[in-house]
């Protein structure tokens, strides 16, 4: 066998995840410097992180954030795949079209638009800043996402199935929760944690709709950055990285585990 020679796209892509991860591990390392600046470690300690769970204000806000990004991504998911599903059960194609595009601007549109809108929204409606306007603006971003991931998992599925559940008697209701759902639920399980990851890591559209003593973590560490060089924003945002990529290693082990019980039934 000839030795397998090292591409050019190989060297590329380690330049490329070099560029994308070296300074997220610089920040992880620092996290643990005694020295407390970020350009000589003196050596190794964990104060930072202890001051880190000291800080009540602090603790207060990482609630917060999580219960925003569990109620969102919860609620967004529900409405995301009801969406779908509408746009997937539309018969005419310039309203399938329509739907589809007026869900795509909503995700390439930028984020300072979209949170200056929010805004202004909820100025004009009287509703008051801080978890309500927070809440509705990250519902609202996430729907979108969810309804491009639950999609292709809709068009996927073959309409024989759905055909064959009503030849032997299912009704509306037990072709969705026994045959349309359970096919979906990879796309489902995708949309809920893209929605959770989106929602734990927005600072834009957060940005703008934040006040009355209510904050996110994105929010906070881009406070405290303002104030200065400390390397408890560094211990923060290391606990926020390892946190977010459990997320992601969750959702692929579960992903992987459903390609696997699929392979089994056939």
């Amino acid at each position: 066998m000839k030795p397998k020679k090292f591409k050019l796209a190989n060297l590329y892509l380690l330049v490329v995840f070099f560029i994308l991860y070296a300074p997220i591990l610089y920040l992880i390392v620092y996290s643990f410097n005694s020295g407390g600046t970020m350009s000589n470690f003196e050596g190794f300690t964990l104060d930072w992180y202890k001051s880190l769970f000291t800080d009540t204000r602090l603790l207060v806000i990482v609630l917060n954030t999580i219960v925003i990004a569990l109620l969102s991504a919860t609620i967004s998911t529900v409405l995301g795949v009801i969406g779908a599903l509408a746009i997937y059960t539309a018969r005419q194609r310039f309203t399938k079209t329509s739907l589809l595009s007026l869900n795509n601007v909503l995700i390439v549109s930028p984020d300072v638009i979209i949170g200056a809108s929010f805004l202004i929204l909820f100025t004009m409606l009287g509703i008051q800043l801080g978890f309500y306007s927070v809440l509705l603006a990250h519902i609202a971003f996430s729907v979108p996402i969810v309804v491009i991931l639950v999609l292709p998992k809709l068009q996927e599925m073959s309409p024989t199935l759905i055909d064959a559940s009503r030849d032997l008697g299912a009704s509306t209701w037990d072709v969705l929760t026994k045959v349309i759902l359970p096919y979906i639920t990879p796309g489902i399980f995708a949309g809920f944690f893209t929605a959770l990851t989106y929602s734990l890591d927005d600072f834009a559209v957060t940005f703008f709709v934040t006040g009355n003593g209510f904050t996110t973590l994105a929010v906070e560490v881009y406070s405290r950055a303002r104030q200065g060089i400390s390397l408890e924003i560094n211990a923060l945002s290391t606990i926020l990285f390892l946190f977010t990529l459990i997320l992601v290693l969750g959702y692929y082990v579960l992903a992987q585990r459903g390609a696997k019980a699929k392979e089994v039934r056939r």
